[in-house]
């Protein structure tokens, strides 16, 4: 069985092509617009991609010079999808699963629940609200799209606080 999965996803405000590969290497190709603090999102998906050996390829563009929104929203939403589409019927994959990352200061406990019912509780404490051009609280939005498509219940806890980017970079890994 292939656990592949190809997403186009066009709006008036975005334009997605992402695929993802379960069975993959961690090998990325991803293109995002380099404005709007889009290259942390890139730096972000390509660790989840490096650290859950997934391979990832993305092709973004959106109304990025109103700000990132629309287009961090709606790669949480495709990645969703895609997800769900290359677990299939979820044959051969165990539907609990959690690990705990530490990154420097930090320690993050990623919980994740394949059970059909989209569902995201985050205990975070960031401190800081943007890390260079970007929006930290545009995370939420991405892990709602995220957990909301893929049909998974999702719970990331920060066990020790620290550095806006730690946090969010070890929530990533830890997925």
């Amino acid at each position: 069985m292939s656990r592949i999965s190809k997403v186009t996803r066009n709006t008036t405000e975005t334009q997605i092509e992402l695929e993802i590969n379960l069975d993959g290497s961690g090998k990325f190709d991803i293109s995002l617009p380099s404005n709007a603090g889009l290259p942390f999102l890139k730096h972000m998906l390509e660790q989840f991609a490096k650290h859950g050996r997934f391979d990832l390829v993305v092709k973004a563009t959106g109304d990025t010079e109103i700000d990132g929104h629309h287009l961090v929203e709606d790669l949480g939403i495709a990645l969703g999808l895609a997800l769900d589409e290359a677990v299939g019927d979820k044959r051969g994959i165990a539907r609990y699963g959690s690990f705990i990352l530490p990154m420097d200061e930090v320690l993050m406990l990623a919980a994740v629940d394949f059970c059909g019912r989209a569902f995201l509780r985050l205990d975070w404490r960031l401190q800081q609200e943007r890390l260079g051009d970007f929006d930290v609280f545009l995370v939420r939005e991405f892990l709602v799209g995220l957990s909301n498509n893929a049909k998974i219940n999702l719970h990331l806890k920060e066990l020790n606080d620290g550095n806006a980017h730690h946090v969010i970079e070890a929530s990533f890994k830890a997925l």
